[in-house]
Formats: structure tokens, C-alpha cells, sequence
């Protein structure tokens, strides 16, 4: 499995900007929690006193077992449960593993009991009763009667199955603690379809969980709806079957909440929703209900009424609800998508001083939101129009320092004349650029860091996995420390989104330790990882491609995911459709290729990224566009609007995936830039 923090990998590729970065090591100390910090008298220190020296000897010998050498590795082995008590259950297990590797099955055994008799609640015995059940079935029943949260648990129940699929115990405690499987929907299929009577509400719920992840949320709501009576169940069983566009059942369940559950935080989006699929004099009864009661739903149940109060010809009192938003739930996100609407509407009236006076407030009171940066952006386009050159100027710098990461900051960058690329010249940039060393994640115990740090990935993995079982939610440090290790496993999807959804969090405190650490550098390395890098530089220098720009498309296009498929049918990393792919292979003269295997997604995603590069002149915002939408379609929206402003182009892109999608894209570029190019980084610091 391919990481994508090694201090073991050194590349350079290309002539970059002014700034020469190469891949590899840019740090030794880039870490949450000083290793010194480990370095309690509970954790002791390896035969020359030093903990490093304990990870070196571990990791070695762990290597040494992967290159079947079980001798060597016992000699380094010896004794150093005494020397590391922290990780004596793994030293333990890897000694029997050394043992199992030179065939001395007996000894194997000896140690792996020891390792149960001294340690019975490590998680490490789940990974000695996997090896030993082997050759003892019995074993691995143990493992899956003491261990059902472990991973390697669930790879003994993945083989028991492929022995015998029709063990629907088997398949619950997958559904029920491998989310991260990607058989679990047809797993789920199974259980629904041939072992509906034998389910328990709790397997009902995990079901309804993995429907839930995989947006199927027509089965979610009828999972859910068996599921045990909570708020948050009773909520997704009336939105999936909302969705579902079952909106009787939906309504009941909508009513089942609201009854039952009154002071509950899902209660006031229930009512929203409910008002969205009954008559409109029913719907201002429950919308009302919000309003005076849920302060979290009031500013949205506001706007939601005075538009349904608009349909029943009160006009006055819609203006007397919106008027609300705006002065009591002015910092709401109700109050800054309704004053962008505005500003929005005024721009293309060509009203740019009211477009600029409703805008204005977003970024003061509605800093969080996605429209504040945009909305601060296009105050500097507008200053510019009016002739405002100084408060263009103001409005530019301002979306860089308060809202750094944005689109809209690389587009202020650009107008105030950075050399960052724009997107005419983006193409031809050739940064070098690569992922730091790794670091230590912030949650879990010292166990599991420890682990870590001694680069035993699949160990640490199971031993947090342990940790945070039985947990109902996850603290903000655990939940950037599951993602972390899921990018570290190649779930890039899960583990991206996984940190990203960080932001959602509502509670203060939880909000609080979110914001604390967007400020590291950690969290942007993890929100922007780099794997497949060696591909990506490969057939980026081979087609003169930035191959930030190429990591930036496809972050967006697959979340580094080598396997999956689009409901259209686009496939792989880079998403190519089966008919794109089987042109470029014929012009590529490949006679076999698969678009799921990385290397040839990327080799003719490139090509096709290329193509409509040429296709454009190198207008990297038309070649984006077309890859998504396809050429024919941008060569219509050229006509139609012209490219005197690129960045009113991309406003008025009608396909709202595309515009979306062309935002993001570059969202990333200027994000893959700032966190490994140290030299654009050094820019905006400087203005901060």
C-alpha cells in the first residue's frame, strides 16, 4: 500500500517556480505530540536506553519477518519485552511470528500463549489468535467472540465466507464494524433480502449506516425504520424515506420525531423537512414550530416560510420574515445565502454599489461560509468596474489573509499580479513538489503512537481501532486521527471526507479544537495527500502537464479512489468513460489496459487532459471544464458568453456540476501549492 508521507522517497522532477522543492524529507519534527512526550516511566527505553533505538529494532525486525529471515529477527527480538514494556503484547506477537517463519510452529504457540495469559485485552491477541487459528479453527472463533471490532477479525470472517457465504452472523459484525468494506452494500443486499426475520434492531441500524454512506437512501430509511428508536434514526428513516419519495411513510416518521423527541437537535431539521413535502398552510405550522423553538433552524424555517408566504400572495409578511433573518440571525447561514442572492441579483442588474453593500456584511458576520470568500472576491471585481482601484486592492488582500484557502483566494492572488498561474499559464507550471515525512497523529493512546512511529501501520490500525470501539462520536483529535490512518490504508475517500466533515461539527468546543487545527499544517497535508505521486509526475512531465494541477483533478474526480465508477459509468482514478479510454488506448497503440488499474488511468487520463488543453489553447479553465462537460458543450458556452472575464465565465457556466466542479479543481490546485510549495506559502504568510 502506497503512503503518501515517506521520508524514504526523494524525487525531482522539472523546473519549478522560483522556488526548487524536491520530494522527500522536509522534516523531521512535524508532528502533533514531541516523541519526548512518550517518554514516560510507564513506557521505558530500549537495551541502550534510547525509545528510538526501540522503534528501530522493531520495525527492523518486523521487516525482517516480511523477508522470511525469522532467525535474524529473533536475535533482535530477544528480550526487548523487558527493554519496551509499552509494546511487550507486539513484540510478543512478532516473536512468534519470527517463530512461525522458521518453522518452529511449537515455539510459535509457547510465545502467542504467553501473549494471551499476560496481555488477554490486547489487541494484539486478536492478531496471534488470526495466526494461530490457522492451524486451530477454534482460535479464530475466539477472536471473533472477544475481538469483533478488530480488522483482523473481520479478514477471519471475509475468508470464513468465501468458504461459506450463508452466515448472516458473520455478515453483521461486518456491516457493523467495517464500514470501510466495499461489499458491505451487497452484504447488506443479502442480509435484507434472505435474512430479514434473524436481524436485531442494532444490525437493522448498521445496515441502515452503510446505505447511508453509499447514498442509497431509499434502503437507509427502511433500514432505519427498524432500527431502535433514537432521534437520529427516527430522522433518517423519515428523510430516506423522504428521499425515497415515499412521503407518506416519510411524514410519519417526520411526526414520530417531532412527538417523541422534542428537544432533540434533529427534531428542528425534521420539521423543516416535513414542511417541504406537506400543503403549504400545513407547511407555516411546522415551520412556525421551528422557528420559535429550535434556534439552530429558525433563520432557515424563516426564509423557507416567506417563500411559501410569497406563493400564498402575502408579500408583505415574506419581507416582514426575511427582514428577520437579516437582524436577528444575522451570523445564520440563512442571512449570508440570502444577502449573496441579493448581491447576486443586483450584479447582473448592473446595480454593482447595492451588489457591493448587500455583499459586505457576509464576510463580517458569516465568516465560516462558503460565500463569504466569493462574496469578498467579487467586491474587488466590482471595486475594479467602478473605477475603485485602492478598495479592489483591499477587497483582493482581504479574501487572501481571511480566507486563504479558498478558490477565491488564488483568484485574488492572480488579480493582484502573484505569480501562481492563472488559468491561462497554469499548464505550463512544472512545481516540484512532494508530501513531508510523516507525523504523529494527535488522538489515540501511546500504545497506538508508538506503533506508529515504528511504522506498523496494520498493527496501530487495529490497536485505535480497539481504542475508540463502543465510542457513540469520536472527539475532534480521534476523528482526524481515524481519517489520517484510512488515508494511510488507501481508503482515500472515506479518510479525506472523514476530515473534511471536521468542519460540520457545531458543538463550541468541538468547533474550537476544528479551528485550532486548520492552523497546522498537518491537517491541509491530510485534506491534500499526494499519493500516486510517481505516476502522476511520470505522465505529467510526459504530456507537459502541472502535475498539481493533474493531483488537483483527481482529488476531485475520484478522491484518489483506483476502483471506483461514476453512475455514468466513468471509471478509476481519473474517471475516464469506456469509449474515451478505448480511443486514447487505440491512439496510444495500448493493447491491453484496464481504467482501474492506476498507472493506465492516469497515462490516458493525461492524454484526454491534454487534448482538451490543445483543444483550448492551453486555457487550463476550458480544459477542466471540458473534462467534465466535454468539449462541445464548452465550445457552446464560449459563444454564448464570451472570455472578456474568465472569472464571470465560470459564473455563468449553466451546468451546475461544471461550475462546481471547475471551482474545486482549482480549489485544490492552489491548495496542493500552498502546503507543498514553500515558496507560495512564504508569500501569503507575508501578508498575514
Amino acid at each position: 500500500m502506497q503512503k503518501f508521507f515517506s521520508s524514504k522517497t526523494s524525487l525531482a522532477v522539472g523546473i519549478g517556480l522560483a522556488s526548487s522543492v524536491i520530494i522527500g524529507s522536509i522534516g523531521s519534527a512535524l508532528h502533533f505530540r514531541d516523541r519526548s512526550d512518550l517518554s514516560s516511566s510507564s513506557v521505558a527505553v530500549a537495551s541502550n536506553g534510547s525509545l528510538e533505538n526501540g522503534r528501530k529494532i522493531l520495525a527492523s525486525a518486523s521487516d525482517l519477518i516480511e523477508q522470511n529471515q525469522g532467525t535474524q529477527a529473533l536475535q533482535q527480538l530477544k528480550n526487548l519485552e523487558k527493554n519496551y514494556p509499552l509494546l511487550a503484547p507486539y513484540i510478543l506477537l512478532k516473536q512468534g511470528k519470527a517463530h512461525n517463519v522458521t518453522l518452529e510452529k511449537a515455539k510459535a504457540q509457547a510465545v502467542w500463549q504467553r501473549l494471551i495469559q499476560e496481555y488477554p485485552d490486547s489487541p494484539a491477541v486478536a492478531e496471534a489468535l488470526y495466526l494461530w487459528g490457522q492451524e486451530n479453527p477454534v482460535y479464530w472463533e475466539q477472536a471473533i467472540k472477544q475481538f469483533p471490532q478488530h480488522p483482523r477479525t473481520h479478514q477471519i470472517i471475509r475468508e470464513l465466507l468465501a468458504k461459506n457465504p450463508n452466515q448472516p452472523k458473520l455478515m453483521t459484525i461486518l456491516v457493523k464494524y467495517d464500514p470501510d468494506d466495499r461489499r458491505n452494500p451487497q452484504i447488506s443486499d443479502r442480509l435484507v433480502a434472505e435474512y430479514s426475520s434473524q436481524l436485531t434492531p442494532e444490525d437493522w441500524a448498521a445496515i441502515g449506516n452503510i446505505y447511508w454512506l453509499k447514498w442509497d437512501y431509499g434502503k437507509a430509511g427502511k433500514a432505519y425504520a427498524k432500527a431502535p428508536r433514537t432521534p437520529r434514526n427516527l430522522y433518517r428513516a423519515a428523510r430516506g424515506y423522504h428521499l425515497g419519495n415515499s412521503k407518506q411513510t416519510a411524514k410519519n416518521y417526520y411526526l414520530q420525531l417531532i412527538n417523541n423527541y422534542p428537544n432533540a437537535s434533529e427534531t428542528g431539521l425534521g420539521l423543516r423537512r416535513l414542511a417541504s413535502i406537506v400543503k403549504k398552510t400545513e407547511a407555516i405550522k411546522y415551520l412556525d414550530i421551528a422557528i420559535a423553538n429550535y434556534p439552530e433552524s429558525a433563520a432557515e424555517a424563516l426564509l423557507e416560510k416567506a417563500t411559501i408566504l410569497d406563493a400564498l400572495n402575502s408579500p408583505v409578511s415574506a419581507k416582514q420574515a426575511r427582514e428577520l433573518v437579516l437582524t436577528q440571525h444575522k451570523t445564520s447561514d440563512a442571512a449570508a445565502e440570502y444577502r449573496w442572492k441579493i448581491a447576486s441579483k443586483k450584479a447582473k442588474q448592473g446595480d454593482l454599489v447595492t451588489a457591493w453593500q448587500w455583499a459586505q456584511p457576509i464576510a463580517v458576520h458569516n465568516p465560516d461560509h462558503s460565500f463569504a470568500p466569493k462574496a469578498s472576491f467579487w467586491i474587488g471585481k466590482w471595486a475594479q468596474k467602478l473605477g475603485r482601484s485602492e478598495d479592489a486592492t483591499t477587497a483582493f488582500q482581504t479574501t487572501l489573509t481571511a480566507f486563504p484557502r479558498s478558490y477565491y483566494a488564488w483568484r485574488s492572488a492572480v488579480a493582484l499580479g502573484w505569480d501562481v498561474g492563472d488559468f491561462s499559464t497554469v499548464r505550463n507550471l512544472q512545481p516540484q513538489v512532494v508530501p513531508s515525512t510523516q507525523f504523529v497523529p494527535p488522538g489515540g493512546s501511546d500504545i497506538f503512537q508508538e506503533l506508529y512511529q515504528a511504522d506498523l501501520t496494520e498493527e496501530a490500525w487495529g490497536q485505535f481501532q480497539m481504542e475508540i470501539s463502543g465510542k457513540e462520536e469520536l472527539d475532534v483529535s480521534e476523528e482526524f486521527t481515524q481519517g489520517l490512518m484510512r488515508l494511510h490504508r488507501g481508503k482515500n475517500l472515506r479518510g479525506i471526507n472523514q476530515i473534511w466533515f471536521l468542519s460540520d461539527r457545531n458543538h463550541p468546543e468541538d468547533r474550537q479544537q476544528w479551528q485550532a487545527l486548520k492552523q497546522t499544517p498537518q491537517y491541509w497535508q491530510s485534506l491534500y495527500p499526494f499519493p500516486y505521486s510517481d505516476s502522476i509526475l511520470k505522465w505529467s512531465q510526459d504530456r507537459n502537464l502541472n502535475p498539481l494541477l493533474v493531483t488537483s483533478l483527481i482529488r476531485q474526480e475520484s478522491r484518489f479512489e483506483p476502483e471506483i465508477e461514476s453512475s455514468a459509468g466513468a471509471l478509476g482514478l481519473m474517471q475516464v468513460m469506456p469509449a474515451t479510454g478505448k480511443s486514447v488506448a487505440q491512439q496510444l497503440g495500448l493493447q491491453s489496459y484496464s481504467l482501474i488499474n492506476p498507472e493506465d488511468s492516469i497515462k490516458i487520463g493525461t492524454f484526454y487532459l491534454d487534448y482538451t488543453h490543445k483543444k483550448y489553447s492551453n486555457n487550463s479553465m476550458l480544459a477542466v471544464a471540458s473534462y467534465n462537460a466535454g468539449p462541445h458543450k464548452v465550445a457552446q458556452w464560449v459563444n454564448r458568453y464570451g472570455l472578456k472575464d474568465a472569472d464571470e465565465f465560470v459564473e455563468k457556466i449553466p451546468y451546475r456540476e461544471t461550475k462546481g466542479y471547475v471551482e474545486s479543481v482549482f480549489e485544490n490546485y492552489w491548495n496542493y501549492m500552498l502546503v507543498y510549495n514553500p515558496e507560495i506559502s512564504k508569500m501569503l504568510k507575508n501578508i498575514q
